[in-house]
Order: structure tokens, then sequence, then C-alpha cells
């Protein structure tokens, strides 16, 4: 299993790509403006998004794909989430205001997208790779997924902050091998952290001890500017655990 880093920014600027987790050639986890990086012939092997929520950042590529990928398949890519968020995307981004509902074009029987319901817990095979959907705790619902393959696991946190169920589902895994975690604010933030429900480095280290597992700690989502300060912090924070950040175009093999 292959994982390239598409998007990893807590925001926009030069440089800088919200979130999007490539698997192989066919799977998406999030599908932030880091999608938009991908030349056309790559898109097309696109068959599958896995969303961990609503917010802007994690799905603003996913409109602009479906119409970059109109007519070229017969088969619809499938985007996977949970019920509140597909309501939300239908009610306010494929609305046919702020964009065609390509879920109904080029007609209903044959969509360009398809939405498909995911519940918290469920597990989908996928060409070998099983991807687990884990709750986790934020201002909107909101989940973190892991994901098999046939050599190793690797985690993805999407947005969250303070919580029990993401460490108690991996812990229930052999084995995690990476784990891409978010750490949106410094520890100056913390009542925004607080708030907003994203971990800064206190937060997330305090977390990370419910963790059984030593995977390599990969950190994303970092405010734009405070990059430098938040990673420096995580450093002085997390003990035992080998702990890196992301720059976007890293390729993991697993």
């Amino acid at each position: 299993m292959q994982i390239k880093i598409l998007g990893w920014s807590g925001g926009i600027g030069a440089g800088l790509r919200t979130t999007s987790f490539m698997l192989d050639d066919d799977i998406l986890i999030d599908a932030g403006t880091g999608l938009g990086d991908l030349p056309l012939n790559q898109m097309t092997g696109i068959r599958h998004i896995f969303l961990s929520h609503s917010h802007m950042d994690h799905i603003a590529g996913l409109p602009l794909l479906a119409d970059s990928m109109f007519g070229v398949h017969e088969e619809p890519i499938v985007v996977h989430a949970q019920e509140k968020t597909i309501k939300a995307l239908k009610v306010h981004i494929f609305n046919w205001i702020i964009w065609p509902d390509f879920s109904e074009l080029p007609n209903k029987e044959h969509p360009c997208i398809r939405f498909e319901e995911m519940q918290p817990g469920e597990k989908i095979m996928i060409r070998q790779r099983e991807i687990e959907m884990i709750p986790v705790n934020h201002t909107v619902p909101s989940v973190a997924y892991c994901v098999t393959g046939r050599n190793g696991t690797a985690a993805f946190s999407g947005d969250t902050t303070t919580n029990d169920t993401l460490w108690s589902a991996l812990n229930k895994h052999e084995k995690v091998d990476l784990l891409f975690i978010e750490a949106a604010f410094a520890n100056l933030d913390l009542e925004i952290s607080r708030i907003s429900k994203h971990y800064c480095p206190q937060l997330l280290a305090k977390d990370l001890k419910k963790l059984n597992h030593q995977p390599e700690i990969w950190l994303t989502h970092f405010k734009p500017g405070d990059e430098d300060i938040i990673y420096q912090e995580c450093m002085d924070s997390i003990d035992g655990l080998s702990v890196h950040r992301l720059s976007g175009g890293e390729v993991f093999k697993l």
C-alpha cells in the first residue's frame, strides 16, 4: 500500500494545500485543495473518496473533481461519508446554486459521483485494503480512518481534539505503523483549540498516552504561519514516539 500526501496544511498560501491523502492510485482520504495538484491522468484513477467531515478545507476539491471527471467513466466515483456529512454536501454544495449536483448528472441512473453512507465502526474492503471509520470529536460530525493493507496499517485522525474513541479503536489493532494526526494550533491558542475542537501540542501529547502502539507520528493541519512553533512544541511535549511534520509530496509504502 502506498500513501501520497497531496495536502496537509490547515489553510492556503503559497506552497500550502489542505488535507488530501491518496492511497495507491484509486482512493482518497479527504478532498482538500491538495487534490488539485494531481495531473488529470492520475485523477482518472480515483474511484473512492472517504470524507472525514464536511468542512471546506477537507472537501473543496470534490466538486471540482466531479466537474473535471464528468463523462470520463461509466461508473461513478463513490464518496463514502457519514449521513450528516452527505446531507451537508447536498444542501450546501451540490445544490444547483453553489454547484451542480453531480450525483444526478448526467442522470440519476448513471451519475458522475455516488454518495454512499458509512457508519462509524463500519469497515469496507477495497482491493485488499480494509478501511475502518472511527468517530472522533470535532465541531461537526467527524471521523478518522484506519486503513489496513497486506503489509501494514495507517491511521488518519481527520479533525479532532481530546477523545477516547480514536485511541480505543486503534488499540484493537495488532499494530499501527503510521499515524497522520492533526495539531492545528500552538499551545498559546489552547482556548481556541478547545472551542474549535482541534488539537494543540499540549492536548495531543496527553491523548497520545492512551495509545498502546508506537507508530511513526506525522503531524498535519498546522495553522499557516505557525508551523515551526507547533512542530517544536509537539517535539517538546511528545515522549517516546518518533514525531515528524508533513510538508507535502511525501510518499509512504507499507
